[in-house]
């Protein structure tokens, strides 16, 4: 039987200007609006990337520029899963509403868990979030560990 975990891990070094992903649910839009104001001098120094909706209001309501992807439902969830496999992203603040049934729930569940694999800082809320951006690990070179997939390939194909 095939192992399923990596059998070793590799290092990482996230740049001191990180490539941040922002993500809110419908009942979170406004919630994650107001974070984004409070701060967005911190976030103007970083590479900007959301879904749909999210991303446009972030850049339309206060001038930052965000790379928008598609809806989360629509596969935004997805392609931001997919930037984080390739290592293409840093952060993930994602304020998800735990009261709202989500469509897409599967994707987000797929979202959550390729964060975690990868290594990924996840804030799924304001208080998290200003923990995550305010810690002095944001503008500066960060060594993390993450699991070693050429050596995760290998094992499964053995």
């Amino acid at each position: 039987m095939s192992e399923i975990r990596p059998r070793r891990d590799v290092r990482r070094t996230l740049p001191p200007q990180k490539r941040i992903a922002l993500i809110a649910h419908d009942g979170k839009k406004d919630e994650m609006l107001d974070w984004a104001g409070r701060w967005q001098a911190t976030l103007a120094r970083h590479q900007l990337v959301g879904t749909g909706t999210t991303a446009t209001r972030i850049a339309r309501q206060l001038g930052l520029e965000v790379e928008p992807l598609m809806s989360g439902p629509l596969g935004g969830d997805q392609q931001i899963g997919a930037r984080i496999a390739e290592q293409g992203l840093d952060l993930l603040i994602f304020f998800w509403d735990p009261f709202s049934p989500q469509p897409h729930d599967p994707d987000v569940k797929a979202l959550l868990r390729l964060a975690a694999l990868w290594n990924i800082p996840v804030a799924c809320n304001p208080a998290s979030a200003d923990f995550l951006i305010s810690s002095p690990w944001l503008d500066q070179d960060y060594e993390m560990t993450i699991p070693d997939a050429k050596a995760w390939v290998s094992t499964r194909n053995n």
